[in-house]
């Protein structure tokens, strides 16, 4: 192995080379020597630390933290990259990647453009007239499209592990990588529990339609095949182009979630007698994963605000004009497609409010620590009686909530580590000076994290912004359509 030595020499280099050399399986051919070398470098680079002529050695590369940086066939992401080769979303060599193009091609977009330009059936009865058809094509397609670019482009650019961030755990705890493997585990679950009832309900209306309209529908040779076709194709492109959808914003939930129990397990620190250097150089890294995070996800985030609210808006025109007639017939799949573009936004929007919200809280939880560090060493200097009960053992402080309320009162699943009602322990704070904490407060103060675009951060105040444009706009446009009548 490749190792720091503390007493090194010509003699102890030659015979640590040529010891392992020996080892090797003799070459007769002069082409296979550079494998036999790499072969005997990668040998080095993985041998444990083990004594040698007296001298103790330290391995350059630690075995667990490169172990769990690389990918193989069985690791984690073993289960999701399946379900990515299933999906045909899958692009690690060109095979792959042709039939990904292929099939998102087809089921993206040639499918829903012969739907709507052959099958919208404009001279059927009332029941199976399709009036809003171009809007639910035109909107699944185009967030289709923009979802599957961007995972392309991330697991092309990144990789999977890497973009995923699996080849940094080896820095967290082992609580965090347990529960990050689990939210994994659960994501895909995810994304069938929003998908399946919904694909059911369009399943549902997709053979009503063909089975009840079938000689109104346009067919080729043999009516019961050609429907038959024709529903499985309508069928496959809605699910495809949903669970794309959905899974790169699980994906962006998964991500955030991580971050949300890195911040969990750095609140820990302020329940410690820990070193502010140390805990300024955590932050830096959970501030820098959360700045990776938004400029890997603020364009996707950007264009799906912006087609989910035209698609929305383009609903609300043309089903409040005056001569439109709105029944579960017509007006059916419109429905569900809103219902599936506002969840996939909500699941965006959630996510980054809430990793925010986590990350801006931090500031509280170092504020409330420098409080109690300085109430309790302005106690022991005057001499007065403690205003809190003494800590003996390791003892807690007694939690006490903002109203007054005892520890017995339920307080909601909100609280955690971060944003809690509970006092610090003295043994927190004893060895840290007020210079110290008051310069680490001021620099929580300063430098708020948290998900942004462009520069905008996306908080509950930004939701509020968000909300009362969508609603200012949607009071304008029924002003317009309804109040013309």
């Amino acid at each position: 192995m490749i190792c720091k030595l503390q007493s090194t020499g010509p003699l102890d280099l030659e015979h640590l080379f040529f010891s392992h050399w020996t080892t090797l399986p003799t070459v007769s051919n002069n082409s296979e020597l550079p494998i036999s070398f790499f072969t005997f470098s990668f040998s080095l680079l993985f041998t444990t630390k083990q004594p040698f002529m007296g001298d103790n050695r330290e391995p350059l590369v630690d075995r667990t933290k490169f172990t769990r940086s690389i990918s193989h066939a069985q690791d984690e992401l073993h289960s999701f990259r399946t379900y990515l080769r299933w999906m045909c979303v899958d692009q690690s060599n060109i095979w792959t990647a042709c039939l990904s193009w292929f099939l998102f091609i087809f089921l993206g977009l040639v499918v829903p453009a012969v739907s709507h330009f052959f099958l919208a059936c404009s001279t059927c009865d009332a029941r199976h007239a399709r009036p809003y058809d171009w809007v639910v094509q035109l909107s699944l397609s185009s967030v289709a499209t923009m979802s599957f670019v961007c995972l392309t482009g991330f697991v092309k650019k990144y990789g999977l592990r890497r973009f995923l961030f699996f080849d940094k755990l080896y820095d967290e705890s082992e609580t965090v990588r347990k529960g990050y493997t689990g939210q994994l585990n659960r994501s895909l679950k995810i994304v069938s529990i929003f998908v399946l009832p919904c694909f059911i309900a369009e399943t549902a209306y997709k053979v009503w339609w063909y089975a009840s309209g079938a000689s109104q529908i346009p067919f080729l040779g043999i009516v019961w095949l050609s429907d038959t076709v024709a529903c499985i194709m309508e069928l496959w492109s809605w699910l495809y182009r949903t669970t794309v959808f959905f899974l790169v914003c699980v994906l962006f939930r998964l991500i955030c979630n991580l971050q949300v129990l890195r911040l969990q397990d750095f609140a820990q620190v302020f329940q410690v007698d820990y070193d502010v250097g140390s805990v300024l150089s955590e932050h830096l890294r959970i501030r820098r994963h959360l700045r990776i995070i938004s400029h890997r996800y603020r364009a996707f985030i950007l264009w799906c605000l912006i087609l989910v609210t035209g698609s929305q808006f383009t609903s609300l025109l043309i089903t409040t004009k005056a001569n439109s007639e709105l029944n579960i017939y017509k007006a059916g799949e419109l429905a569900m497609c809103s219902i599936t573009l506002l969840t996939g936004l909500c699941i965006l929007l959630r996510s980054a409010t809430k990793i925010t919200h986590k990350a801006q809280s931090v500031t509280c939880l170092a504020s409330k620590w420098h409080v109690c560090a300085t109430l309790d060493s302005f106690d022991a200097n005057d001499g007065e009686t403690p205003r809190t009960p003494a800590i003996h053992g390791g003892q807690a402080f007694p939690h006490v909530g903002t109203d007054g309320e005892s520890d017995g009162e339920d307080a909601g699943d909100e609280e955690d580590d971060l944003d809690n009602n509970k006092l610090i322990p003295a043994y927190a704070y004893s060895t840290i000076s007020y210079q110290k904490r008051q310069a680490l407060v001021t620099y929580f103060e300063n430098n708020r994290a948290g998900i942004t675009i462009y520069g905008f951060t996306l908080d509950r105040s930004t939701l509020h912004t968000i909300f009362g444009i969508e609603f200012s706009l949607v009071l304008w446009l029924l002003g317009k359509t309804i109040g013309s009548l």
